[in-house]
Order: C-alpha cells, then sequence, then structure tokens
C-alpha cells in the first residue's frame, strides 16, 4: 500500500475515525488498533513477509529482557550478540547473499578460478533495513544501560512496526518513540491540521516534483549513449531533485500521518541543498539514518576525539557502511567512499561543526559567499548521487565522463516533460527557500494572508498533485533498501 495510493487515501481516514472516535477511550484499544493497522498496513505488499516481521519483533524483545536480567557482562554481551547475529543474518540472506556470491566467483575469476555459485530467487522484505535497524538500536541501548527492556508487548510491537515510519523511516528510537506510545493521547485540531498540511506537501513533492523528473532521468539513464553531456547534466541535477523530494516526501507524510494520530516522529530533512558543506549536508539528510550510524558504530570507534589516521578510519568506515546499508552494489560502496573523501579535509581540520545555523536565517537572500559554497555543496552532491543512480561503476564513470566532454555543449534534445511542470517547480524551490526555518515548507506558509487566499494556495497545491497524478502510482525510490 503506498502512501500516493487510492488505497492510503481510503485507509488512513478508516484509521483515523476508529482510532479517535472509537478506541481512545482507552490507550490500551488504541494501541492494539495501531498495531493491527499496521500488521494489515505491511501485510498488503506480501503477507508472508509478516512473519519475518513478527520474528524480529519477538527475537528483540525476549533478548532485551534477557540482557537486562543478566547482571554479569558477559552474560548480557551473549544476548546482544545473539540478537544481532540473527538480525543482520536475516539482513545479510535477503539483501545480501547474492551479491556476496557474484563478486566471490568474479574474484576466483581473475585468478583463473570458475566458480558458478548458486543464487537466491527472493524477493527483498520492504522495509527490512529500517525495521532491523529499529530493534538494533534498543537492543544496544538496553546493553549499554540506557533504557529499561518494555514488558509490555503490544507497545514494544508498535514501536517496531507503526506503520508510518515501518516501510522507509525515519529510524526510530525507542527514548523517542517509547514514551509517547504508552502516554494517553487526545485529539487536538490543530495538530491534525498541521499533519494534514505536512501530507499535502509530501504528496506535492513525491507526485508533482519527483515522478516528473524521474520520466525524464529514466530516459537519460536507461540510453546514455544516446544524448549529449548537456542531457546528462540535467538528469543528473533532476536526479538530485527526485531522490530529494521522493524521499523526504515520503518522510513527510509518514511525519504527517503520525501527527494526526498524535505521535511525533524526528525529522529526517532539513532543507539539504541549502547546506553550505558537505558535513552539513549530512546533518540535514536522512537525519535519523546518520545520526543512527553517529552513535552506534562512529563514536563507538572513538570518532573524531581519536588520533587523526583513526578519525580518517572511521569516516570512511561510516561511509562505506552507509553505501553499502543502500544497496548491494558496488555503486552504493563507490557512492559512500566519494562522501567520504568530500567530508575528510572538514573532519581532519575539525571544522565540520561549523553552520550549524540555517543558512540566512532572518534574511532572505544569502550572502555571496554562502551562495558559492550551497553551489559547490550542490555540484559535488549530483556528482555522487550519479554513482547512486547509476547500474554499475562502469556506467556512472561514462556518465561523468560525458558530462565533462565537449557535448556538454551541445542543445539540449526534447525533454520530455509535463508542459506546465516549470510552474510547480519554480514554486517548490521558492517555497522551500522561504519555508526553511520550519520543519517543513508549508508550516507558516499564508497564516498572516486572507483566509481565502491562504485556502486558495492549499487548493491549488491539492489541484496539481491530482493533475499530475496520472496513472498508476509511483512506487518511493527507498523502497528497494
Amino acid at each position: 500500500m503506498l502512501f500516493n495510493s487510492l488505497q492510503y487515501t481510503v485507509f488512513l481516514p478508516a484509521v483515523f475515525f476508529f482510532y479517535w472516535f472509537v478506541a481512545a477511550r482507552k490507550l490500551t484499544f488504541q494501541n492494539i488498533f495501531l498495531l493491527a493497522a499496521s500488521y494489515f498496513f505491511y501485510a498488503c505488499w506480501d503477507w508472508r513477509f509478516l512473519f519475518l516481521l513478527l520474528f524480529s519483533t519477538f527475537l528483540d524483545y525476549f533478548t532485551g529482557i534477557r540482557i537486562a536480567k543478566h547482571r554479569t557482562r558477559s552474560g548480557r554481551l551473549f544476548w546482544l550478540l545473539l540478537s544481532i547475529t540473527i538480525n543482520v543474518g536475516f539482513l545479510g540472506v535477503f539483501k545480501y547473499y547474492n551479491f556476496f556470491a557474484a563478486s566471490f566467483a568474479e574474484l576466483a575469476g581473475h585468478v583463473g578460478w570458475q566458480i558458478h555459485p548458486r543464487t537466491l530467487q527472493i524477493v527483498l522484505p520492504v522495509g527490512i533495513s529500517f525495521y532491523t535497524f529499529h530493534g538494533l538500536s534498543y537492543i544496544i541501548d538496553i546493553y549499554k544501560r540506557k533504557i529499561q527492556p518494555e514488558r509490555n508487548f503490544i507497545d514494544y510491537a508498535l514501536f517496531v512496526s507503526f506503520f508510518p515510519l515501518l516501510v522507509a523511516g525515519p529510524i526510530e528510537r525507542a527514548t523517542h518513540l517509547l514514551p509517547q506510545l504508552k502516554r494517553p493521547r487526545t485529539f487536538d485540531y490543530a495538530r491534525t491540521v498541521d499533519g494534514l498540511k505536512q501530507i499535502l506537501w509530501g504528496l506535492f513533492k513525491k507526485i508533482v516534483i519527483a515522478d516528473t523528473c524521474a520520466g525524464y532521468v529514466n530516459m537519460i539513464f536507461a540510453d546514455p549513449a544516446a544524448t549529449p553531456g548537456s542531457a546528462h547534466l540535467l538528469a543528473a541535477i533532476f536526479f538530485a531533485v527526485q531522490i530529494y523530494c521522493d524521499f523526504s516526501g515520503y518522510s513527510d507524510i509518514a511525519l504527517g500521518t503520525a501527527r494526526l494520530l498524535g505521535i511525533e516522529l524526528l525529522r529526517n530533512f532539513a532543507y539539504p541543498y541549502f547546506s553550505r558543506s558537505i558535513a552539513e549536508f549530512w546533518r540535514r539528510w536522512h537525519i535519523s539514518l546518520s545520526t543512527w550510524f553517529r552513535d552506534y558504530l562512529y563514536i563507538p570507534l572513538g570518532g573524531s576525539q581519536v588520533p587523526i589516521w583513526k578519525r580518517i578510519r572511521n569516516v570512511f568506515v561510516i561511509f562505506l557502511v552507509s553505501g553499502f546499508w543502500h544497496g548491494a552494489n558496488w555503486t552504493f560502496i563507490c557512492w559512500g567512499a566519494l562522501n567520504a573523501l568530500y567530508i575528510l579535509p572538514s573532519v581532519i581540520f575539525r571544522t565540520n561543526r561549523n553552520n550549524l545555523d540555517t543558512v540566512a536565517k532572518g534574511r532572505l537572500t544569502p550572502t555571496p559567499k554562502e551562495l558559492g559554497f550551497m553551489i559547490i555543496t550542490f555540484a559535488l552532491t549530483v556528482l555522487g548521487w550519479i554513482f547512486f543512480r547509476a547500474d554499475s561503476v562502469g556506467s556512472a564513470v561514462e556518465f561523468i565522463g560525458k558530462i565533462f566532454s565537449p557535448s556538454i555543449f551541445s542543445p539540449f534534445p526534447t525533454l520530455h516533460l509535463h508542459e506546465y511542470f516549470i510552474i510547480p517547480l519554480l514554486c517548490f524551490f521558492m517555497v522551500e527557500w522561504l519555508g526553511r526555518e520550519d520543519q517543513y515548507a508549508i508550516a507558516r506558509l499564508g497564516l498572516r494572508w486572507p483566509a481565502t487566499v491562504r485556502w486558495a494556495t492549499y487548493y491549488a497545491i491539492f489541484f496539481y498533485i491530482t493533475y499530475f497524478s496520472s496513472g498508476a502510482p509511483q512506487r518511493f525510490i527507498y523502497f528497494q533498501f
């Protein structure tokens, strides 16, 4: 069930009505209903993988209690490693087995061995990377005695499988979400309106901007040899816009949906393309994953409080693992390594904590210096996204080579874009810039305008969503991870 599908437009109002007007008498009923709705939501993808989600939930629930019960470090460590091994093992089988098997066969072929490994013909369970990380953070926090294990299985299962975040995040922490699930929740009209506005903006970014950009991007990447470098450059920029609007659009819908139900999820994006450095970009892009790797991998390795060679090692470890988390392909590893190289100077010279505030805060326009750094950061990011989008490393290198060839000065081919796309595209950039100090771009849009003008703006956004949503709904990019 896609957020941008007709089924979800029926599912969400039904959940909202029953949750607030039938199950609201008791917190236990609310949580049981939300858990049932979440399992139904997940089963709509493939009901067979529901058993894998249930197994992972039972595993971490049980091992969390066992870790807390043991007073010896060795006993606690045993249950921690058992849970990590099984969770990562499932993730490895479903997501990485075929990659390792094919890579080993290719490596053996270079030394004269002919190996024909048996690959697994299995479908990657949707959301497995996300709910696995939910469970891992939970048991690690118990092991470190940051939290106590949750004894109420319904509450813990809902923490893992809450439907707005189940498929593509944000990656929640038990310290943030579980306390909300255990507190009584009452209907709040203002919060409901705020949630609907964020959902509206998320749908606009996904359906109008991301899906339209995808048509051109797919055409160029499918046959790069047939188009000049100018088309490649535009496709690379459009993919940067596409992946941001696609993923942050999903996150907006997820956060808005949760807010309708009286729950606040972790913010996942903070206008990353307005960053003045790569370090700032990674503080603003996929925030829940970046902070997860920081807290559970980078800092345990020593973070930045170690000798310089270890700082370099830590940076490459976290970015290579992040790249590999995104997919079983050398392109993602190269993307991670490239971003490690980008951010390395700021880590070495300890400037990575610069630019903690919002660019041009309190001002309409950035300074020339800020604008220059924003353009450089965006250009480097676009270059990295080419590896993320390409089918192979060789294809990515050829694609980049075409951009830096004389054909970059060739006229653009026919764009095959919607004839009215330029209007919402320009409006999108303008609204994102003006709303960059808010949680999402239209959070305060038009609050001081007359009601008729404000509602006309919302209806215009809704009109574009319906106008551009022809055909079957398009999957979100991060569902493949």
